[in-house]
């Protein structure tokens, strides 16, 4: 990877200033009116400093736009991360995503492929600099920021005896992450594991097991500790939690365990109804009232168990329809989920992965469907 040079240090820092101080407007408003002209920043190999202030995971939620993950990018099960089709991400690719109106940057991160597997689980210094090179292109343009632990369930398995030697592995990463980007502000969230399940058990994708659902929660209190071990900002930094697999199904909701700490987002995945959005050889077809009347179940059940009982923001950090050459009903799709869910207070990620699920085109610059990104815009509006 070409490393930048450190003549753009000044230029970004004073970019973060200029955002720092106009940044009292409200996010949805930016949303609806972006610059028509923005100066490309490039966003050199440094720390952003920024401050966590005393506000709860609620309202931080409440002021993130709309958001887009950079899926199939430094998720992919590689040390080559454009393996998967799509470039090394670019200061360019985030100026389109925010050009269009997106407010919040998912940035799914895989480990396994650039960290020893032996014990002090050191993270090749290269990748930690570009993960945090990455970072910066969402952080110099004012955007909320998130990453996570993605494809790493191949060591990161759910169960009793995996967990004595997923635990260091997994605190050792979470306290490398985490001094990495300690001097950042709270529009860097951390989220401790992405799907983490069992891979190819029957109950992969159903829940899990009582066994593996339980030491999902003690992953997710080992990763939190190693980040407020590391003081500084990440004491009070804001987390994200997922269920088993990220499922919203009841049996991985009720299994969560929330640690008794205030700065905690419920992180969840739901491509609700899955034979629309992503089924092999599924419908083409959405939209009838009974089909809406289900949807809009599933966000209120979410809202119900997280905000309403337990008191805890829900980012749905994965959602999104594939292209069955059914760009309508997509359409349609996006409107009402993004509608519907943020009437709840659930703030919705749509997941672009450059290939099925692809939105934007990164090698040339140009939206595939920019129709739907720009209803998922003006639906957040």
């Amino acid at each position: 990877m070409k490393l930048h040079t450190y003549k753009y240090a000044v230029l970004l820092l004073l970019s973060i200033f200029a955002l720092g101080c106009s940044n009292s407007e409200d996010p949805e408003s930016s949303s609806q009116n972006p610059p028509e002209e923005e100066t490309p920043v490039e966003a050199a190999n440094i720390d952003i400093p920024g401050t966590v202030r005393d506000i709860t995971s609620a309202d931080l939620v409440s002021e993130m736009g709309i958001g887009w993950n950079l899926g199939n990018s430094l998720d992919v099960k590689d040390a080559d991360k454009t393996l998967w089709g799509n470039p090394l991400p670019s200061q360019a690719i985030i100026d389109k995503v925010y050009s269009m109106g997106f407010r919040t940057l998912r940035v799914p991160v895989s480990w396994n492929w650039d960290m020893q597997s032996t014990a002090p689980y050191t993270v090749n210094e290269d990748f930690l600099t570009q993960v945090q090179e990455t970072v910066n292109f969402g952080i110099s343009k004012g955007m909320h920021v998130i990453i996570d632990v993605h494809h790493d369930e191949d060591w990161l398995r759910p169960t009793n005896a995996a967990a004595p030697m997923v635990k260091p592995r997994l605190a050792s990463l979470w306290t490398q992450i985490a001094n990495r980007f300690n001097t950042y502000g709270d529009k860097l969230i951390f989220e401790t594991l992405n799907e983490t399940r069992l891979l190819n058990s029957p109950e992969e994708w159903s829940g899990g097991t009582e066994e593996g659902r339980s030491v999902i929660n003690e992953y997710h209190e080992t990763a939190l500790n190693a980040i407020r071990a590391t003081g500084g900002n990440n004491a009070r930094r804001h987390v994200m939690m997922s269920t088993y697999a990220a499922s919203t199904l009841p049996v991985a909701m009720n299994a969560l365990v929330v640690p008794d700490d205030s700065n905690i987002i419920i992180s969840l995945h739901t491509y609700f109804p899955w034979p629309f959005t992503g089924e092999e050889g599924g419908t083409t077809e959405w939209g009838t009232d009974q089909e809406k009347a289900q949807l809009e179940n599933e966000f209120e059940y979410i809202k119900n168990k997280w905000i309403v009982q337990e008191g805890r923001p829900v980012i749905l950090g994965e959602w999104g329809a594939i292209d069955r050459s059914n760009l309508a009903n997509r359409e349609a799709y996006a409107q009402f989920y993004v509608e519907k869910s943020m009437e709840r207070g659930l703030l919705p990620i749509v997941w672009d992965d450059g290939g099925n699920f692809r939105l934007l085109d990164r090698q040339n610059l140009d939206w595939h469907f920019p129709s739907i990104a720009d209803i998922i815009v003006e639906a957040a509006n």
